[in-house]
Parts: C-alpha cells; structure tokens; sequence
C-alpha cells in the first residue's frame, strides 16, 4: 500500500466504525467547553463530565466564576487533579476574558494560549469543537496512533500535529481528530492492546510496532 492508501484506509474504516462521533466532553457553549478541555489535562473525559456540572452549577460563565475565589473553584475540581494550577488558571482566564474580550471566547488559537492554562492542544479543541475552525489537537491517542501506523516518528505531538495535518484534508480535521481518539480507546489502546481487535495497525501498521506485539505476545504465552 502507498501513503495514500494507507491515508484513505483510514478514513474510510474510521467513517464507517464512528459515522457519528460523540462530543467527549460535555458542554453548552464556548466557555464551558474552555474550562471542561483545560479540567482534563491528565484526567479523564469520564471524570472531568462528572465534575463540571457541580462547577457550573454554581458558575458556568466568566462573570460569575470571578466572583469565586480561587479556593472556592479548587475545592470543587479537586478530584480532576492538579487542582492548584487548574483553579488559578480558571479563575484568570475568566478575569482576561471579561476584561478583554466582553466575556466571549476568542475564535483564534493565538489568542487562546495566551490565555492562563491553556496551551496549544487546549486551544486547538476549543476552536474546532466550539467554532467549527479546522485545527487538529494531538493527544497521546493520535500521538500513539500515528506512530504506530507509520504517519509520525513519535519524537513530539509538534510534529504529531504536523504529519497529520500534511496527511490528512482540512475539511475532515475536525471529525478526524475525534475518530481517531474514539478508536484508540476502543481498539488501539496503549495497555491491554489486542491487535486482533485492531484493523487499522493490522493492516497498515508500522511493521516494528507490529512485530514488536508479536513477539511480546509469545514471551507472555511461554510464561504462562
């Protein structure tokens, strides 16, 4: 298979396994989608839906969470993690955003990161699942996958982020990026991984990563 065989295989699996593809994060609008992608920085999607409805019970826009005080928001986010740095950076980005921005959500990824707590990854979510822009947030999902199928190094999600984007067309960035997370989760998965189970890799994976699980395979058969 060429490159591009390889490139439409995979979107074409993709469309047919996730013909519609859930949002992971719940949300109602830019803002809570802000602060529910910055809550899951090395937690869970799981989690974080489980957290946000108790915060924006309380505050679920710019101007009520700065009434808030920064130990105010902790307590709550506290299971989630990194709750010190998270509840600093919501409660000044709320401040930015009232003060700067009329309480809205910028629609351009510059502006975002320059936001408190809000990198690169952060931003590119907010301005595909919120505005519809064409971005592609890499996580350790697409990072793993992309590596293991032979369209990345793997060095960086910078680069990630970069082959992907020559890789792929930007009209379907935005649905992509969520595919390729759901089937990494489900099929793909960096522990337990069954390759059975994964038809992509199977038929397209890098054949080191492939042969790689192989022989794993057969060390733990002859353990047990």
């Amino acid at each position: 298979m060429t490159k591009q065989e390889k490139v439409d295989f995979v979107i074409s699996t993709l469309k047919n396994i996730y013909p519609e593809i859930p949002i992971p994060l719940d949300h109602k609008d830019p803002y809570t989608l802000l602060i529910a992608v910055l809550l899951s920085a090395q937690s869970t999607d799981v989690r974080v839906n489980k957290i946000t409805p108790l915060l924006f019970e309380v505050a679920d826009n710019p101007y009520d969470m700065v009434k808030l005080s920064v130990e105010e928001i902790r307590e709550i986010i506290k299971p989630v993690g990194l709750s010190p740095m998270k509840s600093k950076g919501i409660h000044g980005l709320s401040k930015i955003l009232i003060e700067k921005y009329d309480g809205k959500v910028p629609e351009n990824i510059a502006a975002l990161e320059e936001l408190p707590a809000v990198g690169h990854k952060t931003a590119s979510v907010v301005v595909s699942q919120a505005f519809g822009i064409p971005a592609f947030p890499v996580d350790t999902h697409i990072h793993r996958l992309m590596y293991r199928w032979g369209f990345s190094n793997g060095k960086n999600v910078v680069q990630t982020e970069k082959d992907a984007k020559r890789l792929f067309p930007e009209a379907i960035w935005n649905e992509l990026h969520l595919q390729i997370i759901w089937y990494g989760r489900q099929y793909s998965q960096a522990r337990g991984w069954d390759l059975e189970k994964d038809i992509i890799t199977k038929t397209i994976g890098r054949k080191s990563v492939i042969n790689d699980y192989y022989k794993k395979k057969e060390k733990r058969q002859k353990k047990a």
